[in-house]
């Protein structure tokens, strides 16, 4: 996944550029307006986080020009501004979601995962996989029916290897995604929590495949 971050605070902007790639994700630093439009004529991005307070360019006119090029990347507006008019502002624009400064890290993380599971689902906000039915924002599963109550790192594995079913997660994104969202992770941590969810799902035909060196792979059957 490709995020681009447009932020003229070259502190931030790299430093939410490196907590992207600590989660996992490829980030690209544009700071400021000219720069922004150049990489999204150019690149190919899943999601922007963008600033409205830019040096040479308002935010919102660089969104409008998004939408008016019929482009549905998503967007996350970011910015100093405060008060319901500017919010509304921002999403009659064509924003996807707002988050004021200053904001905790945590925050813009969950919001970035959101809106990337919501354009890879399109309306469909579950995942199905076989008997498997996973809702990333109710953090709902069930198998066969069942609820399954999981442990929140439990849900965050199996999330990353149901949304990329049929394709290898590496161990490497795996504890980069639980490190994001938690604390430090043991060095065995990763296969600790595949090996939890290889009991509770083998019941239910469904397998999280070790490729050694390489990842895991969830498969039905």
């Amino acid at each position: 996944m490709n995020v681009l971050v447009v932020e003229d605070d070259k502190l931030l902007g790299s430093g939410l550029v490196r907590a992207l790639e600590q989660a996992g994700y490829a980030a690209e630093h544009a700071p400021d307006g000219a720069w922004a439009r150049a990489a999204l004529e150019g690149g190919d991005h899943d999601l922007v986080i963008l600033d409205l307070g830019l040096p040479d360019a308002d935010g919102l006119d660089i969104l409008r020009g998004l939408r008016r090029r019929r482009l549905s990347i998503p967007v996350l507006v970011l910015t100093a501004r405060d008060g319901v008019e500017h919010r509304v502002a921002a999403l009659d624009a064509g924003a996807d979601d707002y988050l004021e400064k200053p904001f905790d890290l945590r925050e813009l993380e969950a919001r970035v995962r959101a809106l990337l599971r919501r354009s890879q689902m399109g309306f469909d906000e579950e995942i199905r996989l076989g008997t498997l039915t996973l809702n990333p924002f109710t953090r709902e599963v069930r198998c066969d029916g069942t609820l399954l109550d999981l442990p929140v790192r439990e849900f965050e594995v199996l999330e990353m290897l149901a949304m990329n079913a049929n394709k290898v997660v590496t161990k490497a994104r795996i504890a980069q995604r639980l490190t994001a969202s938690n604390d430090d992770i043991g060095d065995n941590a990763v296969e600790v929590y595949v090996h939890r969810l290889r009991r509770r799902l083998g019941d239910h035909g469904l397998r999280i495949r070790t490729l050694r060196g390489v990842g895991y792979l969830v498969e039905t059957g």
